[in-house]
């Protein structure tokens, strides 16, 4: 399986500099990113993503109990199973702005499913911006024409930068594999910087193939997926209102149905799965202000919930992510998270580990040089390993470090 995961890049880099635009979409899937007056020119504030025939269709969405317009539309018309096609707009959420913001959202898919001469109820919206905030919809639906004629298959870079809005980068990945024989392929495209908790984020993520796909197998597909990647990424522990993950499947690749009891089952989700991860990550590494990117790993937990739990009590401790943004290392406050977090365990048999160095042992100091564990600790990218030796429960959460940055941009 070739991954094509994308160039880390500046966006204020300018386009001279940035060598890796190029995002392979799957055969029959067109892509546009365009500016169309969300935002301040001349950046990028409306995608579409349109397939060329009907694709089944997956999707999960935010667990916050306030949910923006485009989410409750999106749930309604994935019950079909069915859509063509993706418009979405940054800079402004649609969320809490009541009958009016669901009248706007339901106004964007009607003039994009005109523009494009496929039915309304195929069209999915999303957005993603400041909350509260009227929706400029005559400037939408101005734009709209412009952005479907502006749609082309090796337009996928421009939809990634149009999704952003405190990125620094956009995010996206392809891959290959073999489904009956036959070449298929699989691409993603997500923003996400802030408002980034684990049970989704303040992200969306778009998935694109060409495999034929039955519409239940690929719900479960997702599902899986997205609970091993973008449910394991903490930014700074904020679950947002329109957190949401499309997936389309046109069948162009003319496979076999796929579904669990196709001998290429296995292969496919695990195509999903890497790129769900690989996108889940480059959220966490671009997280508001960052400057480090933490893999948090409990293991020896009473079970895997538990250790689930207690490495979101790490990753999300406000104390240790700002431990994180120094020059010391504290783990006396991965500790105190752990105490706090409510699962089982006796502080005197934890056992902690930044990459192979070992801070703590039964509980207390190890002894090692403090310089060698912050030789580990001030890297952009380190494993923080906790063992709390009560039983096999194990898991993993993609964090970040906390800086006086994210307070900047969040003010």
């Amino acid at each position: 399986m070739d991954i094509h995961k994308g160039e880390s890049i500046d966006i204020m880099n300018t386009p001279n500099e940035i060598t890796d635009t190029y995002v392979p979409l799957p055969t029959g899937f067109r892509a546009a990113g365009i500016h169309v007056g969300v935002k301040p020119p001349p950046t990028r504030d409306m995608a579409l993503i349109v397939s060329d025939t009907d694709a089944a269709m997956a999707g999960t969405f935010t667990r916050n109990k306030v949910t923006a317009a485009p989410v409750k539309l999106c749930r309604e018309r994935l019950l079909t199973g069915m859509g063509r096609a993706i418009v979405m707009n940054s800079g402004i959420a649609n969320a809490c702005t009541g009958q009016a913001g669901l009248a706007a959202a339901r106004r964007m898919a009607a003039v994009t499913a005109r523009a494009l001469d496929v039915p309304e109820e195929r069209v999915y919206v999303c957005s993603t911006g400041s909350i509260g905030k009227p929706m400029p919809i005559e400037i939408i639906e101005q734009g709209i024409p412009a952005l479907v004629a502006a749609a082309a298959q090796d337009r996928g870079f421009e939809a990634a930068l149009a999704m952003m809005t405190t990125d620094t980068r956009p995010k996206y990945v392809s891959t290959s594999l073999m489904v009956d024989g036959k070449g298929v392929t699989l691409t993603g495209l997500a923003k996400g910087a802030g408002m980034i908790e684990p049970n989704m984020a303040t992200m969306l993520c778009y998935l694109m193939t060409d495999a034929c796909v039955d519409a239940d197998a690929l719900q479960t597909c997702l599902r899986d997926g997205v609970n091993q990647s973008f449910n394991r990424v903490s930014v700074d522990g904020d679950q947002s209102t329109n957190d949401t993950v499309l997936f389309m499947a046109n069948g162009l690749a003319k496979n076999t149905m796929l579904n669990p009891n196709h001998p290429d089952w296995a292969g496919f989700c695990a195509a999903v799965n890497a790129v769900t991860l690989e996108l889940a990550l480059k959220i966490a590494k671009d997280g508001e202000g960052a400057t480090r990117f933490v893999t948090v790993l409990v293991k020896g937990a009473a079970n895997d919930q538990e250790a689930d739990i207690a490495a979101r009590a790490v990753a999300n401790s406000m104390l240790v992510k700002t431990s994180w943004a120094g020059s010391r290392v504290n783990w006396g406050r991965v500790m105190d998270a752990l105490g706090y977090s409510g699962v089982r365990m006796d502080e005197t048999q934890v056992d902690i580990f930044y990459g192979d160095v070992q801070a703590v042992r039964d509980g207390a100091a190890s002894g090692v040089c403090a310089a060698d564990i912050e030789a580990v600790a001030l890297r952009d990218e380190f494993l923080l390993t906790i063992d709390l030796h009560q039983d096999a429960g194990e898991a993993r959460v993609y964090t970040c470090n906390f800086t006086e940055e994210y307070v900047r941009i969040n003010v």
